[in-house]
């Protein structure tokens, strides 16, 4: 069993936790699910195991960067791990549909599946699920609360592109 650490960060949308482990590798960035990795982290906020994430999420929330460059271990079936690897190709400000994400997986019918897997994402942000919206151009759901994927697409310049 690897070990994994976790920390704690403030930003402007709340408190962020974090998971990784001493490869660099991101397994979660969150609003406090955590539970599935109970039985195998530690916190070791001394260690700085996370500070190349907090290093790039306050770059983004300053705007200064707009694509993450981290190594992520995603915990999840083959199709969310598909759904979450397509999410990574949504650009900084742009919105994709739940049904377009479904044809950009070669799999178009599955668009409720694939709202599933956005929604089980356990990586926020920095793989972009916030960015996916219905069909009908409305905001939809955020694993965070509506409230934070609003402040991201406003952050990201894409909120007015929406209807609220």
């Amino acid at each position: 069993m690897q070990d994994l650490f976790w920390d704690t960060m403030k930003t402007k949308i709340g408190d962020l936790w974090l998971c990784v482990d001493n490869r660099e590798r991101v397994h979660a960035i969150g609003f406090g699910r955590r539970e599935r990795f109970a039985d195998r982290i530690r916190y070791l906020p001394a260690h700085g195991c996370c500070d190349f994430l907090k290093k790039q999420l306050n770059e983004y929330f300053s705007k200064q960067r707009t694509h993450f460059d981290l190594k992520y271990i995603f915990d999840g079936t083959r199709f969310q791990k598909q759904v979450w690897l397509a999410l990574q190709t949504i650009p900084y400000g742009q919105l994709i549909s739940y049904s377009d994400l479904a044809k950009k997986i070669n799999n178009p019918y599955s668009y409720r599946a694939v709202g599933s897997a956005v929604g089980a994402n356990p990586v926020a942000i920095a793989v972009p699920c916030h960015r996916v919206i219905m069909n009908s151009g409305r905001i939809g759901g955020y694993s965070g609360g509506v409230d934070k994927k609003k402040f991201l697409l406003n952050l990201e310049g894409s909120l007015s592109n929406v209807k609220c």
